[in-house]
């Protein structure tokens, strides 16, 4: 079984790039191949991987549900055929794209293969990794489940915090699945302070670790250009990868 890691957090915290940081590490590390998901609905991971999308799991199941399947070819094969096209392949790692949410309707049919799919998808896969909407809704949705590792990506706000708290507090009460919850903090100007700890300690929320505000990291983010090839003597790239170092198994 592949080892699977969710990132989520509240919007604005950086969790898409640091989703690529950790894509990044995993293929230096040759933990590959890795397999990619983005399951935000507002996709963006490509952008943070400097690859184009050329359709979504989301897109196949609309065109399932409204019956253009060709003549001649059953739905299993035509959504077979839909999803593997989906699969954005690239050095070290694949992206796949879930794409916007289901509109009116039964999607039960599609959504059975599509879940059919991906648990066959990441059987091919020793890590994926998940980039799951801004707030909680993915996992009182339940589409985050059976996770190994639950990276949450906040601020150093207090509501940044309390967002993080709360994710992982849902998390255990729907019991999910989660083996191990961490907490990282993004865009940090200092060391955590004594309350931020505090919090958190009360909370029983690990902290896996600080990464810097950076300047080229703003830098990549404005002028779109891929993260992932962010130099790894970046300040914040090295943080990340302590973080990493620390959380991902050796083996």
């Amino acid at each position: 079984m592949p080892v699977s890691i969710a990132l989520a957090g509240k919007g604005g915290t950086g969790k898409t790039t640091v989703a690529g940081m950790l894509i990044k590490y995993l293929v230096k590390h040759q933990k590959t191949p890795v397999l990619a998901v983005d399951a935000d609905s507002n996709a963006n991971l490509n952008e943070v991987l400097g690859l184009e999308v050329s359709g979504t799991l989301s897109e196949a199941r609309e065109e399932m549900k409204k019956g253009h399947v060709p003549t001649g070819m059953t739905k299993d094969v035509f959504m077979s055929m839909k999803f593997e096209q989906a699969v954005i392949e690239d050095k070290g790692y694949d992206l796949v794209v879930m794409g916007q949410p289901e509109g009116s309707g039964c999607y039960c049919a599609a959504n059975t293969l599509l879940t059919g799919f991906l648990e066959r998808l990441t059987k091919n896969y020793p890590y994926v990794v998940m980039d799951n909407e801004a707030g909680m809704e993915h996992i009182s949705r339940l589409t985050t489940r059976n996770i190994d590792i639950l990276l949450i990506v906040a601020d150093t706000s207090r509501r940044g915090l309390q967002a993080g708290m709360r994710i992982d507090k849902l998390s255990k009460e729907l019991s999910i699945g989660v083996g191990r919850s961490c907490l990282i903090l993004n865009q940090s100007k200092d060391a955590p302070a004594p309350a931020v700890l505090k919090m958190l300690g009360e909370a029983g929320l690990e902290l896996a670790g600080s990464i810097p505000e950076d300047e080229t990291v703003y830098e990549f983010d404005l002028e779109g250009r891929a993260t992932i090839e962010l130099p790894e003597d970046n300040d914040a790239v090295k943080s990340a990868f302590d973080i990493f170092d620390k959380i991902i198994p050796k083996n």
